[in-house]
């Protein structure tokens, strides 16, 4: 079912429970849209209230972005910290809207994200944790670019994170994701790392972890 009457376009899932569902936002990565992930959702508890988002910027002749990446740039990809901020805002924005309008429990808000949905979905839970309290981040990094310069003053006492990586990811350097778990340390928060024998993708056996650690997270189960 797509909705349009929100800031971000969406299509969504409806829970098994009535009222104060536990709510997973999905977030695609550069090129794609909010189809893509959603592929995942009737494999997913159907305790889930599921909404899986669009990018804001279009990227003819298809596909969306979260922000602008220029791959022709010097020292590699140059990406538009600008840009990227603003979906950051938006889709915290996003989730006040989706907490007002559907049948979900604010308490239990989870982020879904692969590539560059992932590295909005860090930005958002550490920039508003708050707002969130599970985020499953596959084959992306933390950009520290998108966070508070004060983060380590925040509390994050709530959060808890899965994070995955292909180890021949060809896109986004598997260096770069591990870099994740010293900084996630150092915060003391909950995570859980792992790393599977592919490229940009998510394994079988990545879906079946993350889908496990997701359903012991989730109440009503």
């Amino acid at each position: 079912m797509a909705k349009t009457n929100l800031s971000l376009y969406h299509i969504i899932r409806e829970s098994s429970l009535k009222t104060n569902a536990p709510l997973l936002i999905m977030l695609h990565g550069y090129g794609s849209d909010e189809t893509d992930l959603y592929a995942f959702a009737s494999e997913l508890p159907e305790a889930l209230f599921i909404i899986s988002v669009r990018a804001p910027f279009p990227m003819p002749p298809y596909g969306n972005a979260w922000y602008a990446i220029n791959f022709e740039a010097e020292k590699g990809k140059w990406s538009d910290t600008k840009q990227a901020a603003a979906s950051r805002d938006l889709i915290a924005h996003f989730i006040d809207e989706a907490i007002a309008t559907y049948p979900v429990d604010k308490d239990h808000v989870s982020l879904l994200g692969f590539s560059q949905g992932t590295v909005l979905g860090y930005a958002v839970a550490l920039t508003y944790p708050h707002k969130v309290k599970n985020l499953v981040a596959l084959s992306g990094y933390i950009n520290t670019d998108l966070i508070p310069k004060d983060f380590k003053t925040l509390d994050y006492s709530k959060l808890d994170f899965y994070c995955s990586h292909g180890s021949l990811d060809q896109v986004i350097p598997v260096e770069w994701a591990r870099q994740s778990k010293a900084f996630l340390a150092q915060l003391h928060i909950k995570f859980q790392y792992a790393e599977f024998p592919v490229g940009h993708g998510v394994a079988p056996q990545n879906f079946y972890e993350l889908k496990a650690w997701l359903t012991q997270r989730i109440p009503h189960l």
